[in-house]
C-alpha cells in the first residue's frame, strides 16, 4: 500500500499517510507496540544533547507533522525525536494547491506549502496532553498576514504558546515559501528576533532554542549567524532547510519546471548542507549543538554528518521515499558503524574525519 501512494498526488499521499500514523497512535497500546517492534534500543545509539538523552541521533525534521498530530506514533517508528511544525501564531491555510511535488529521478521533493497549520495554540493543546515518551521539538515561523515589522512579536507569541510543551524550540527564518522570511536571516534583523524569543523561553524555564538556516546563505553569512548564536547563548543551529537551487538535477527539465517555485529537499541538497554543517562546527567549536538535515538517506550519510560535526541528524524526504521501516534500517546501520569503529556509542565519533 505504501508504494501505491506514489501513484496519487504528493500532498494527498502525505495526508493519507499521516492519517494512518495518527490512527496508529490513537489505538490503545499502539505506540507502545510499534516502539517494541521498531524503536531504537541499542545503547550504541544514545546521544546526550540539549540537556536531553536521545535514544538515537536520528530525528524527523519539521514539515511532516505540521500540526503536532502524529508525533507519538512517529516517534515509535524509530525516530529519536520528532520536530513538529512549522507552527505560526495565527492559523493559516498555506499556499494554493498543488504545492508539493516529487522528483522521482532525484528522490527529491519540491514544496511550497507556506506554513499551513492551525496555529501554535492549537498544537500546544495537543502537546500538553502527550506522554513524555518521545522527544518533541517545535519549529515556529512567521504568520503570513503579519507585516515584517511585527515579526518579532509574532514569533514571541508562538514561543510563549509552546514553551511549556516543547523539549526544544526552533526559530525558522529559512523557508523560501513565506515572502520576506529569509530576509530575517540578516544578522541585524535576526538578533532582536532571537533575543526576544530567548528571553521568552528563559522566562518559561529555559527551553533550549535553536535557529534553522538556509543552505543558500553565503559562507560569510553562515559565519555571522554562528557568531550571533554563540553570543546570544543559543543552544544550537539546524543546518539546513530546503534550497531554491535547481542545480545538478537529473529529472527532466520539463518536470522541474512544472513543479515550479519552492524549496527543494533530498539528495541534491546533500553536498551544500554538509559544507554548511562543517563550516558551523569550525566556527562555533563545541559551543553549539548542531543538527544536520538535508539529503540524509542512509546510515552512511548520517555517519558522515556526525563525523563532520553534527550532534544529531534529521530527515524528511528519505522517510517519504523509504517508508515506515526506514528509521529502523538507518538505526541498525549506525549501530553497526559504531561497533566497527570500536565505539561504545555514536556520540564518541571523532569529528572532522
Amino acid at each position: 500500500m505504501y508504494r501505491a501512494l506514489r501513484l496519487v498526488p504528493a500532498e494527498t499521499a502525505h495526508e493519507f499517510a499521516l492519517r494512518l500514523i495518527q490512527l496508529a497512535g490513537a489505538v490503545p497500546g499502539g505506540p507502545a507496540a510499534l516502539r517494541r517492534a521498531l524503536g531504537p534500543r541499542d545503547p550504541a545509539l544514545r546521544v546526550p544533547a540539549l540537556g536531553l538523552d536521545f535514544p538515537t541521533p536520528l530525528g524527523l525534521a519539521a514539515g511532516f507533522d505540521k500540526d503536532a498530530r502524529g508525533f507519538a506514533a512517529l516517534g515509535a517508528l524509530g525516530f529519536g525525536f520528532v520536530e513538529v511544525g512549522t507552527l505560526t501564531a495565527l492559523a493559516q491555510p498555506g499556499n494554493p494547491k498543488p504545492r508539493l511535488f516529487r522528483l522521482m529521478a532525484d528522490r527529491a521533493i519540491v514544496n511550497r506549502m507556506g506554513f499551513n497549520n492551525h496555529g501554535a495554540a492549537a498544537a500546544a493543546a495537543r502537546l500538553r496532553e502527550r506522554r513524555r515518551d518521545v522527544i518533541v521539538g517545535v519549529n515556529i515561523g512567521k504568520s503570513r498576514a503579519v507585516p515584517e515589522d511585527e515579526a518579532v512579536a509574532d514569533y514571541v507569541a508562538s514561543a510563549r504558546a509552546v514553551a511549556g510543551v516543547a523539549d526544544y524550540v526552533v526559530v525558522n527564518v529559512s523557508s523560501p515559501n513565506t515572502p520576506g522570511l529569509r530576509d530575517l536571516q540578516a544578522v541585524d534583523r535576526l538578533k532582536p528576533l532571537l533575543t526576544a524569543v530567548r528571553e521568552t523561553l528563559d522566562a518559561a524555564g529555559g527551553v533550549p532554542l535553536l535557529v534553522k538556516i538556509a543552505p543558500d546563505l553565503a559562507d560569510e553569512d553562515v559565519d555571522a549567524i554562528a557568531d550571533l548564536a554563540v553570543s546570544l547563548r543559543l543552544d544550537g543551529i539546524i543546518a539546513t532547510n530546503t534550497t531554491i537551487s535547481r542545480e545538478g538535477l537529473t529529472a527532466p527539465a520539463a518536470q522541474v519546471a512544472a513543479a515550479g517555485a519552492g524549496g527543494l529537499s533530498g539528495p541534491p541538497l546533500r553536498e551544500r548542507s554538509l559544507a554548511v554543517l562543517g563550516r558551523l562546527r569550525v566556527r562555533a567549536g563545541d559551543q553549539l549543538t548542531l543538527i544536520a538535515a538535508g539529503g540524509i538517506e542512509t546510515a552512511d550519510d548520517a555517519w558522515e554528518r556526525l563525523a563532520a560535526g553534527a550532534d544529531l541528524v534529521q530527515a524528511y524526504t528519505a522517510f517519504v521515499y523509504g517508508g515506515p521501516f526506514w528509521p529502523r534500517r538507518v538505526n541498525a546501520g549506525l549501530a553497526a558503524r559504531a561497533r566497527r569503529a570500536g565505539l561504545d556509542s555514536v556520540a564518541g565519533i571523532e569529528r572532522g574525519v
